[in-house]
């Protein structure tokens, strides 16, 4: 393992989020964490954190280093290497919950030895120690960021392990591979006959196998950790503004019956059956009026391109004019799922225009003002989204897009040393093959990774994890 400068030092950061709350926590870990917060803690009984016992809390008191009077009173944890995150010495002081207690503890700690951690630096400890490989350390900023429960399960099951175990099981397989190679590329008098390279030949085809059915989770794993955009567009008061408020379930868009009331895209996140969605209400205003129109309808367009998934809404209530005729048009390449709404009005429009257009399986009526098919639209939205793809709860999802890359890398690997097993070329490139798809593998679980990307992956969590 990496031999880091800094792993001696005994750190310390805020574990909590910034602002008030109840409890505050500050964390130390680190050879000298349980002698630095002696320094600063009067414990309950005039005991000392040397002299207790490991995985125990405490009551005490936190206390200046310079002027001696009381900070906080506090609750203690201590945590023992190696049973702790970091598996070294780790002490948690609870405090009350106000940014400016939580410094003052902070600072009397630092003031006793300890270094201001860095961002990821504790869950960093963890794997440079040994607790855990990187995919798990990965899963942890992963939990902390899941914007659904769907996504928070399957970060548990990276977390647990479950996709290290399936990356190692594909490893180990390729190492004996490797190893029967190097034999017969040291020993070519005990090359093997044309039914023993098949059976090689098998054995590296089912592991690429196994590399393409974890890749074929990347998909629906992308769309489960950072979610798809929506874009509602339509001409002007056809109910964009009510239909973004019924998918939201509250009243976040201003709804008047005045045409062009939205001048300005309004973006609001939301989950549609544990899937996270991005929704956009854009300005129905084709003809803008004036330059803060003008740049509201240049918006328009701008996500209207960039969307997952557009939800042209029309109206019930009237017929089809030359404005809806023209989103008609241009929309019919793109992924649509035409909405007519108003259906409490009598109706007015021909449906079977969006219908040919678009298939009347992506035609829906709904009213947004009395959330009629609502849940019809929602259902709709969730299918088209996850077309074609597997959102098993159960199953191991790829989602993090260093994993994807290595993971393409070592796909195409294996799929090359298939070919020059068919091809009969020397063993000694097949090998190669072999194991530059061994080193990808490595390099998503950390065994093998660059210090400075390393140093990249931690630095994307908060101080203090």
């Amino acid at each position: 393992m990496y031999q880091y400068k800094g792993l001696e030092d005994t750190i310390a950061a805020i574990a909590t989020p910034a602002g008030q709350g109840g409890i505050g926590i500050v964390r130390i870990s680190g050879k000298d964490a349980v002698t630095v917060a002696d320094a600063v803690l009067r414990l309950q009984g005039k005991k000392t954190l040397v002299q207790s016992k490991s995985h125990t809390l405490q009551h005490g008191w936190v206390i200046s280093t310079k002027s001696k009077e009381i900070i906080d009173e506090v609750l203690v944890t201590l945590m023992r290497e190696p049973k702790s995150y970091t598996t070294e010495d780790v002490v948690e002081i609870n405090c009350h919950g106000g940014t400016t207690v939580l410094r003052a503890v902070l600072h009397a700690v630092l003031d006793a030895g300890a270094r201001l951690a860095t961002p990821g630096e504790f869950t960093k400890r963890a794997f440079l120690h040994g607790r855990m490989d990187l995919t798990q350390a990965e899963a942890v900023i992963d939990v902390i960021n899941a914007k659904t429960e769907t996504f928070l399960r399957q970060s548990h099951h990276q977390l647990k392990g479950e996709l290290s175990d399936e990356l190692k099981a594909i490893r180990e397989e390729l190492i004996k591979i490797y190893m029967i190679m190097e034999a017969l590329i040291n020993f070519p008098e005990d090359d093997i006959d044309a039914q023993g390279r098949q059976q090689i030949l098998d054995r590296i085809g089912n592991q690429e196998k196994l590399a393409a059915k974890l890749l074929g989770s990347s998909k629906s794993g992308r769309i489960l950790k950072d979610g798809v955009r929506i874009v509602l567009c339509g001409k002007s008061n056809v109910g964009k503004s009510s239909l973004l408020n019924a998918l939201l379930k509250e009243q976040r868009a201003i709804v008047t019956d005045i045409a062009g009331t939205t001048r300005d895209v309004l973006e609001e996140s939301a989950q549609l059956k544990g899937i996270p969605v991005s929704l956009v209400d854009t300005a129905g205003i084709l003809e803008p009026r004036d330059l803060i129109e003008e740049e509201a309808v240049k918006r328009s367009h701008l996500y209207i391109k960039s969307a997952d998934l557009v939800l042209l809404v029309l109206d019930h209530s009237r017929p089809l004019e030359e404005l809806d005729m023209l989103l008609l048009e241009q929309l019919k390449s793109a992924q649509v799922l035409a909405v007519v709404n108003k259906m409490d009005l009598d109706g007015q429009i021909d449906m079977s225009v969006p219908e040919g257009i678009f298939g009347r399986e992506h035609v829906l009526k709904i009213s947004a003002l009395e959330a009629r098919s609502i849940s019809q639209l929602e259902a709709k939205i969730v299918d088209l989204i996850c077309k074609d793809k597997n959102f098993d709860a159960h199953g191991i999802f790829i989602s993090n897009i260093r994993h994807i890359k290595a993971l393409e890398e070592a796909q195409k690997n294996l799929q090359d040393a298939c070919r020059l097993m068919i091809e009969n070329v020397s063993w000694e490139f097949i090998s190669e093959e072999i194991k530059a798809a061994v080193n990808q593998m490595d390099a998503i679980t950390g065994r093998n990774i660059d210090e400075d990307l390393l140093d990249r992956i931690f630095s994307e969590f908060c101080i203090g994890k």
